[in-house]
């Protein structure tokens, strides 16, 4: 038995509809995919730089983020460019350095879990 991938609209037009509501999915998840992969590869960075924990290089990147307000994609693009050479914005530089000395700070505490 054979079938034909050919889509037939139905008369209402739901097909189309849902159609296309499947394909905006479809790019809203291959975006936040590739969001994600520059997340990690951000936090890999300051893991290296700074020798600071994965979850504290997120944390790191969240709080620049928000005392910045740019979106946490565009800091750690911000943050693997300056990796591979590129200058930080003054503003997402400071913010970044004041992130990981606080966060250095809380991983050296007296009775920290690891």
């Amino acid at each position: 038995m054979t079938t034909s991938r050919e889509q037939r609209p139905l008369p209402d037009g739901t097909r189309d509809a849902a159609v296309a509501r499947l394909e905006q999915e479809n790019a809203q998840l291959r975006y936040a995919v590739g969001s994600h992969a520059v997340v990690d590869q951000a936090i890999g960075v300051l893991v290296a730089v700074h020798r600071i924990p994965p979850r504290a290089g997120f944390e790191v990147l969240r709080e620049v983020s928000q005392h910045t307000n740019i979106k946490l994609h565009t800091i750690a693009e911000m943050t693997i460019g300056w990796a591979l050479g590129q200058s930080l914005p003054e503003t997402v530089g400071h913010a970044l350095g004041r992130a990981v000395q606080r966060c250095s700070w809380r991983d050296d505490a007296p009775g920290r879990r690891g």
